[in-house]
Formats: structure tokens, sequence, C-alpha cells
């Protein structure tokens, strides 16, 4: 076999044995062989740039030094590596770094719950706890939002493909609406779409006639990610903040996605000081190996032993590659160099903006960045925005593969580019990855003039 096909003879094989659900391979016709830093390298020698990274999940890029090097003595030493939920030294040193990195008034009161190892487990989890405590049922999330693929998660989800046809879903989960100046579901735009959202949020919950039972929970993203890279104002964080206190809602925040240093800050909701009584970690947590964790206010801590479990909760390798990951991107500097990538990315893009028609809106914190591909030739809506384009978006995406760069879509009919590269890339990988996305938006626009 020339070493030419060989990416279409693993694609094939895996087209013919794997299911109908996978996704990545549609988009990214290749057979990985090795990886590293920022880069990966496929069967037939090609090299890309990987702005996806696990979807986030590498925040120091593939196979870090630091982190295989701990991974290799603790196999090499016959340490336990499958322990169930016993302790360890190694478990010990993550709980106690992570409660010391979370803002004292919760870290100082929080227990931590170890999952099987997925975000959608620790929402699942979540869930389960804030019922168990309150003794109540409903749910409230918001359009947009991301969880999980768990029958509960996929009732919180924002987007209706996922959830359409699977029937039974987790009943008494009401979504309201979250702040999204570009396409702001009250039609007002600015700074009056976010005051509606607060305003919506707080009568809703507050009025006796809402048809809505009082909350197990609320869950939200600090910045949505799946639904479009949307971070919520301020303001609407600490409204959501203060109503659940005044109610007695407990608060869970989705960091799976957003948090780890992603923002610029460890967790995206330290952005408005407010402290939530739920934390969802995964993701990065695990330093490249599959761990979820849910952190939570000791007052809900109502579970009887055995009230959640899961097999894999005890990863020792996660364990120890999450404590080295934890203590690198809590690091003033490392956040504060995430922060000024992130700025020179969406400067370049805001400029790239102002040269193409394809582009609608950019937007993001941190290295967690979003751009929203539109429909130049369309109908503006009531607050003057365009058509999301996933056809346009799909085209970059393709392109851009094709030239040696992995990016990946999400939010309205997968019509916005996200970055989630790793957050300790190079300004050089950087250059260059920009210049191939620079040079791919600017030919799709030609198409559009």
């Amino acid at each position: 076999m020339s070493e030419k096909d060989l990416n279409q003879y693993y694609i094939t094989r895996q087209d013919s044995t794997e299911s109908n659900a996978r996704s990545y391979p549609r988009k990214f016709p290749f057979a990985l062989a090795k990886a590293k830093g920022s880069w990966v390298e496929d069967v037939e020698g090609n090299k890309y740039l990987d702005f996806l990274c696990g979807a986030g999940t590498l925040a120091l890029g593939h196979n870090d030094n630091e982190v295989n090097q701990a991974m290799i003595e603790m196999i090499t030493n016959d340490a336990p590596l499958h322990t169930l939920d016993l302790t360890t030294p190694v478990k010990d040193a993550f709980v106690h770094t992570l409660l010391s990195l979370l803002p004292p008034e919760l870290g100082n009161n929080a227990k931590v719950q170890f999952c099987s190892p997925s975000g959608t487990d620790a929402t699942d989890a979540a869930i389960k706890l804030c019922k168990t405590a309150t003794g109540r049922s409903s749910v409230i999330s918001f359009a947009g939002g991301y969880h999980g693929m768990g029958q509960g998660p996929l009732a919180c989800m924002g987007n209706l493909h996922a959830k359409t046809s699977v029937n039974g879903l987790m009943p008494d989960v009401h979504s309201f609406p979250y702040p999204y100046a570009y396409r702001d579901p009250f039609g007002l735009g600015g700074d009056a779409a976010v005051k509606a959202a607060c305003n919506f949020f707080e009568r809703t919950l507050k009025d006796p006639e809402s048809g809505i039972t009082k909350p197990a929970c609320v869950i939200l993203e600090a910045i949505q990610g799946e639904g479009g890279v949307i971070p919520a104002p301020v303001e609407f964080l600490k409204t959501v903040r203060r109503v659940t206190k005044e109610l007695g809602i407990p608060l869970i925040l989705d960091e799976i996605q957003c948090g780890m240093g992603r923002s610029g800050k460890l967790f995206a909701f330290q952005y408005a000081d407010i402290i939530p009584d739920v934390v969802l970690i995964s993701k990065a947590i695990g330093g490249s190996q599959p761990m979820a964790v849910v952190v939570y206010n000791k007052e809900l801590d109502t579970w009887t032993p055995g009230a959640h479990a899961g097999t894999f909760r005890g990863n020792q390798l996660a364990m120890k590659a999450g404590t080295i990951v934890l203590n690198r991107v809590s690091k003033p500097d490392f956040l504060a160099d995430v922060t000024r990538k992130g700025e020179l990315i969406r400067e370049k893009l805001r400029d790239l903006q102002k040269r193409v028609s394809i582009i609608g809106d950019v937007r993001g914190v941190g290295l967690m960045i979003g751009t929203e591909f539109v429909d130049p030739k369309a109908q503006k809506d009531c607050i003057g925005s365009l058509p999301a384009s996933g056809e346009i978006a799909g085209k970059v995406q393709k392109l851009c593969f094709q030239n040696g760069l992995i990016v990946e879509k999400g939010g309205r009919n997968g019509s916005v580019m996200r970055c989630l590269c790793a957050l300790n890339i190079t300004d050089e990988d950087l250059s260059k990855a920009w210049s191939i996305f620079e040079k791919c938006v600017l030919e799709v626009d030609k198409e559009y003039k």
C-alpha cells in the first residue's frame, strides 16, 4: 500500500466498524500517528496545527514533557492506577491543590465528588446532588447551553438537533434566555439585552404565576462553548447569583470547557466575582487523561454512601497529571499570557472582520474565542444581524484543514469557528495558525463579493 493511501485506508476501516454517531472524522478525514505541543501528524506524514486540542482538553498541548514524565514514573514504580474512591497520596495532593486554588469562600467549605470520567457524568452528579439536597425536581438551564450527552444533561441542552429524536428525557427542565448580544432573544441588543435577560430571570423565579415550581438548581456556563463561545455579561452572572441565593436555589457553574485557565482566569465565573454552590470540572483537569469532578458547598452533602459512583473515578494518572496542570495554569504569569494571546487574536479577527463580508461577530475571553460567520447576501434581522451561515463556516473549516490547520465549529447552525488551542501555544505557532486562517477566510469571502 502506498503511503499516500494510508489515511483513506484507516478512514474506510473506521467507517465500516464504528458508530454512525462519530463526528470529527467527517470533518478531518485522516488517521493520527504523532502529536506534540500544538502539532499533530497523520499516518502519511502531513503535519497540522491543532486548534481543537481534544475540544479544549489539552491545556498544555499534546504530550507535555512534565506531565508525561510524571505518568511514566507512576507506571514504572508500580503505583496503583485504578483505585475506585480509595485515597492515595496522589489523590490527596490533587484534592488539596484544587481546593486551595478555588476562591476561599468556596474552597474552604467544599467537598469534591469524583465521577465517571466525563463532563456528562459531572452534570448528572451535580443535578442528582441538588435534587437530593433540596427535595425538589425542576431544573433551570439556558438556551445555547451544553452540559453533555447523557439523558439528564441532554435535557438541559439548548441545541435541538441532538435531543429531538430522543424520547423520555429528564422532565421538568425549563430553558431560559441567555444574553447573546449579536442575536438577542428579546430583539433589543446592547445593554438593553442584558437587562432584559436579568429582569426575565428574576421576575420569572419570583412570580407566583410563572408556572415553574421552585427549582432544585440552576445550571449555566459562564462562557457558552458549544453554543457559540458566548461570554455571559458580568451583570447577568451577578444577577443569577443574587437571585438564586435569595431564593435558596443551588447555582451550578459548568466550567468543563471554559475553566482551567482558558478564559484568562482559572475559572471563568471569577470575572463576575461570584461564588457558585457547585462547580463542574472536566476536560483539562485530567492533564490529557479522563477525569471529571464536582466541587460543591458541603451544605449540599446530604448523599448517603454509594449515592453516586463510577468504576473509573479513581484514575491516578489523571490526578497526578491534573495536579501538574493546576499548578501551571493557575500561575499569574501563565494566565496573563493567555489573556495577552487572546487579545492579540481578537484584535486580528476584528481587523479581518472589517475587510470581509462573511464575519458577523467576534467575541470571547482569553483563548476561548468565537468567530461567527454570516450570509452577507441575506436579510438582516430586527437588530441588524445577518443570518448565521454554517455553510460558509464549513467552507472555511475545510479550507483550513487542507492548509494544515484543525479548527472546530459550534454555535447556531454550526456558524461559529472556535479557538480551542493549547494555552501555552508559542507566539510562532500562533502566527502560523493566523496566517492560514486569514488566507482561508479571504479566499472564501471572494465567493460572496
